[in-house]
């Protein structure tokens, strides 16, 4: 009979997974904490700290089901420090035959286990991969809706499952008569609006341990350990479901889009990071948000909107993803070049939505996605910075980075880098939009009114720098002929003012080196040629 170890990794923490079900009797379900994957890029401490509190966690709750565990600390003298190699060192340790493991996040987790998979030196133990199917979708379902179209818009890939999965639907029809409410979803905040305040969790012992030893081990990378407040546990997570349902989930959908100067979290779940551990499942979550509505509860354009995050864009960018990988990681659509911007560490930037955006993800290892969409990735965008030094920064700060998510996100929809696959247009906009949105510019020593001069709002030149620049690639996309409209309308002493302004300020850029590692760096870089050929798109 066999006797297999199953791997389980940090983001996979379900009794439900595929590779814990109808085990032989004698096999071992192993856990490991290893330095390597805490260091290719710098993780946040309180990203490290949440993934290894919820893995021991979760652990004992295996152990107290029945299930044979070996858990692998990091400070273990005999732990490899590499997770495949300690997964091999622990099948040996236990006589294990197999290694089965549930498809990683990371595409190159999942290249070097299927180099396993066919390797003579391992001939001896095999690695099987189980397909993950705590999704809505697997990457073949998502290839056979992408099969024969040119571009893959997250529209028609919403409306094809909300018809599968039958949520917010009546009579194979949209509730509400329309499929989308997203133009009820972008008022600014109102003056003195009060914000719901976030659950907080005990920290039992488990916890206080992890946070110890991350504090020691990843101390210098960028964050703060002092506002850790994520759900470890499956029961912190239904906490924190049940928090948003009946404290946020009403207000969400009109002020999602918004930016607060002062509050983080605004009517935002949070529960990215619980769904990406396995703590909840995607299903309960869209479930408990169409209870709501249907109670009366919440407004549809909230539910809506928030349903339409985790049905269509959570699966449709992990779609895209294993579909497109791992060209899509060397995507550089505009040819940008620039480092990351050093204030991105240090927050040292009088831009006020810039240095908040950043404070706050220092200091919580989160910012909403506007944050990251239209402060922090709008001027990497206009900087014209390369899409590995954004990725891995966005893939490093933020609780809920996983490489499945982040980078379809980042490369595709942030920086327009993947040749217009994703999005019509890129998501660039001028200072008149964060001004519009929240209240960063109260606080803020540059005038969003104003282009050029000292006190202009750098993102206003920036915008037209980076217009003028990319002409060539966007100037017939039809959705920016009224912009290059009124470029071509401006006299042509303003438009050199600010070219000038917008020159000027990218010479004073300082900006900081690259900080990925090992394969996962490599991935930016293979050989190849990019865009895809037709040749390359069909095999």
């Amino acid at each position: 009979m066999s006797k297999p170890l199953i791997l389980v990794l940090g983001d996979q923490l379900s009794l439900s997974l595929a590779s814990l079900q109808d085990l032989p009797d004698g096999a071992v379900v192993a856990l490991c904490e290893v330095d390597e994957e805490g260091r290719y890029v710098p993780h946040h401490p309180q990203k490290v700290a949440m993934m290894f509190a919820a893995m021991r966690h979760f652990a004992r709750e295996l152990e107290a089901s029945g299930y044979s565990v070996h858990y692998s600390r990091l400070d273990d003298d005999d732990n490899r420090q590499q997770l495949l190699k300690e997964a091999e060192r622990l099948a040996r340790l236990h006589d294990c035959d197999e290694i089965r493991v549930v498809r990683p996040g990371e595409w190159r987790l999942y290249e070097a286990i299927k180099a396993r998979t066919g390797s003579a030196e391992n001939a001896a133990l095999p690695w099987r991969l189980v397909e993950d199917d705590r999704f809505f979708t697997t990457p073949d379902d998502f290839a056979a809706w992408a099969r024969g179209r040119k571009t893959y818009r997250l529209e028609h890939f919403y409306r094809h499952l909300r018809k599968r999965s039958g949520l917010l639907m009546d009579d194979g029809q949209p509730v509400g008569g329309q499929w989308n409410f997203d133009h009820d979803n972008r008022e600014p905040l109102p003056d003195h609006l009060a914000f719901p305040t976030p659950p907080t969790h005990e920290q039992d012992a488990t916890t206080k341990a992890a946070l110890a030893l991350v504090a020691s081990r990843f101390g210098e990378h960028f964050g703060s350990l002092e506002a850790f407040h994520w759900p470890v546990t499956r029961t912190q997570a239904l906490v924190e479901l049940e928090h948003f349902l009946g404290n946020c989930l009403p207000d969400f959908g009109r002020y999602q889009d918004a930016l607060s100067d002062q509050s983080p979290f605004l009517f935002h779940s949070r529960l990215s990071a619980a769904l990406n551990l396995g703590l909840l499942s995607p299903c309960e979550v869209c479930e408990a948000a169409e209870e709501a509505y249907r109670k009366g509860r919440a407004p549809l354009n909230s539910v809506e909107g928030f349903i339409r995050q985790i049905l269509g864009w959570r699966e449709y960018v992990r779609g895209l993803y294993w579909t497109r990988m791992p060209d899509y990681k060397r995507g550089n659509g505009l040819s940008a070049t620039r480092d990351l911007p050093a204030f991105y560490w240090s927050g040292d930037t009088e831009m006020r939505c810039l240095k908040r955006a950043i404070e706050m993800t220092r200091e919580h290892a989160y910012a909403h996605h506007i944050q990251r969409l239209m402060v922090t990735g709008n001027f990497a965008l206009l900087c014209g910075v390369k899409p590995e030094a954004l990725c891995d920064w966005y893939l490093a700060v933020y609780a809920d980075a996983c490489e499945w998510v982040e980078l379809p996100n980042t490369l595709g929809m942030v920086l327009h880098a993947d040749g217009g696959l994703m999005g019509s247009k890129p998501y660039c906009a001028s200072g008149k939009y964060i001004d519009r949105m929240g209240d960063h510019c109260k606080h803020c020593r540059y005038d969003p009114k104003q282009v050029t001069g000292t006190h202009a709002c750098p993102f206003n030149s920036l915008y037209w720098h980076f217009i003028e620049e990319h002409r060539d690639v966007l100037a017939d996309n039809p959705r920016m002929k009224l912009i290059y409209g009124s470029l071509d309308r401006m006299k042509d002493d303003k438009r050199e003012a600010m070219r000038q302004q917008a020159d000027a300020f990218l010479m004073r850029l300082d900006t900081a080196p690259a900080y990925g590692q090992g394969q996962h760096l490599t991935g930016y870089r293979d050989t190849g040629s990019w865009p895809l050929t037709s040749s390359q798109e069909s095999s």
